[in-house]
């Protein structure tokens, strides 16, 4: 390509010398139009992109995150700046404009998908039998409607359970609620020869930690993309990461993701996950407790399979929703006032109402013959698509 002023001969003809002015004073012109109206626009306190207002991302998906913007777009823009002291000097400064215009839209959209900052701990409300001193033999005798209740349970040993329950004090130790008590918690053991989840209550700190009742579940699986390794460590949980229900829809593979319609989903907020793919790392995820769909994945339970959160079986789902096993919070705030829709106004809360979810890994390397995994014929038949929901 030749530039302007290299031509063979130093001699410009003057209709040539006539139509390169021309051309010089059209861009200057339109040169002085653009840095004209930006500078109005500046001064009016305006911005040629509108800004756009981070949305939350959809609750109970494991989310990488983002990749951050690179300079490719910077590059583009400035190539089309050089460009543009070319002979098409319009078409040019219209490519650069729409460069630095796609260029703002990634950058917002980033901005829209980064995770918002987690939310602090908030001081635990006393439940009812903790602010009344009120007898806990009400809470033993939840083993019998948990049994009752939950179709899908487990016949821990004697020996495990009495290991699990120092492994939960351990954890309370460790994360400054060595004192907990009064209350019921949920331990889940996310070890793939274990896959399985505990309710745990005792009466007064010092005590020993009983076993109401066990459940198969599926935590993360690694290995693929969008898998995160289920995080470890005492969650509490509080309405700043609302509740919400299952749709009961399904997806395109003819999937619920979140279990039947009016299945709760208990949110537990941003969590760092270990990425289950390519190199590793940790990355915001944001953590969930919740039910699956009954018919293709329910009977999955007793293996890791989900992007990370925990699938509890549907029986379970209801039972914790129904007793509130671990609204306190929840029932804390409903009695201020504040309006709980999550609650259902049939609901029958405990009195010993906990806050916490515990998730441990027990490092097992035999599967105990009390939690059985999914048979060859369930494992045989799972569904197109299984791996595309939580």
């Amino acid at each position: 390509m030749h530039q302007a002023g290299k031509n063979r001969t130093n001699k410009t003809p003057s209709g040539a010398r006539f139509l390169v002015g021309a051309a010089a004073g059209a861009l200057f012109s339109i040169t002085a139009a653009a840095y004209a109206q930006q500078a109005a626009t500046v001064a009016q306190g305006h911005v040629t992109a509108m800004p756009v207002a981070p949305e939350r991302a959809l609750p109970a998906m494991p989310v990488p995150m983002p990749a951050q913007p690179t300079s490719e777009a910077s590059t583009a823009s400035a190539a089309s700046a050089a460009s543009a002291a070319s002979a098409a000097s319009a078409a040019s400064a219209a490519s650069a404009a729409s460069a630095a215009s796609a260029a703002s839209e990634a950058s917002a959209a980033s901005e829209a998908e980064a995770p918002e900052v987690p939310l602090p701990p908030e001081p635990p409300e006393p439940n009812l039998a903790q602010r009344t001193g009120m007898s806990p033999a009400g809470a033993y005798a939840m083993r019998q409607t948990f049994a009752q209740e939950v179709d899908r349970r487990l016949a821990v040993s004697a020996t495990d359970q009495q290991a699990y329950a120092r492994l939960l004090q351990q954890t309370l130790d460790e994360d400054g609620h060595g004192d907990l008590a009064n209350e019921f918690v949920v331990l889940v053991d996310r070890n793939a020869n274990a896959q399985a989840i505990f309710v745990y209550f005792r009466a007064k700190p010092g005590d020993a930690w009983s076993m109401i009742g066990a459940s198969p579940v599926s935590t993360g699986r690694p290995g693929t993309y969008d898998h995160f390794v289920t995080p470890l460590g005492v969650f509490q949980h509080v309405p700043g990461n609302m509740d919400f229900r299952a749709e009961g829809t399904l997806n395109e593979f003819k999937i619920r993701g979140y279990g039947a319609r009016d299945m709760r989903i208990y949110d537990f907020g941003w969590a760092d996950g270990e990425r289950g793919w390519g190199k590793g790392g940790k990355s915001p995820m944001r953590f969930q407790m919740h039910a699956t769909d009954p018919e293709k994945l329910e009977p999955l339970l007793g293996m890791r399979h989900s992007k990370g959160c925990v699938r509890i079986p549907s029986t379970l789902n209801a039972f914790f929703d129904h007793h509130g096993i671990i609204d306190a919070q929840y029932e804390a705030r409903a009695a201020d006032g504040e309006s709980m829709w999550i609650l259902k106004a049939t609901r029958k809360t405990t009195p010993w109402a906990g806050h916490y979810l515990v998730v441990v890994d027990t490092g097992r390397k035999t599967r105990p013959a009390w939690s059985p995994g999914p048979g060859k014929a369930v494992r045989a038949h799972i569904p197109a698509g299984a791996d595309s929901v939580d």
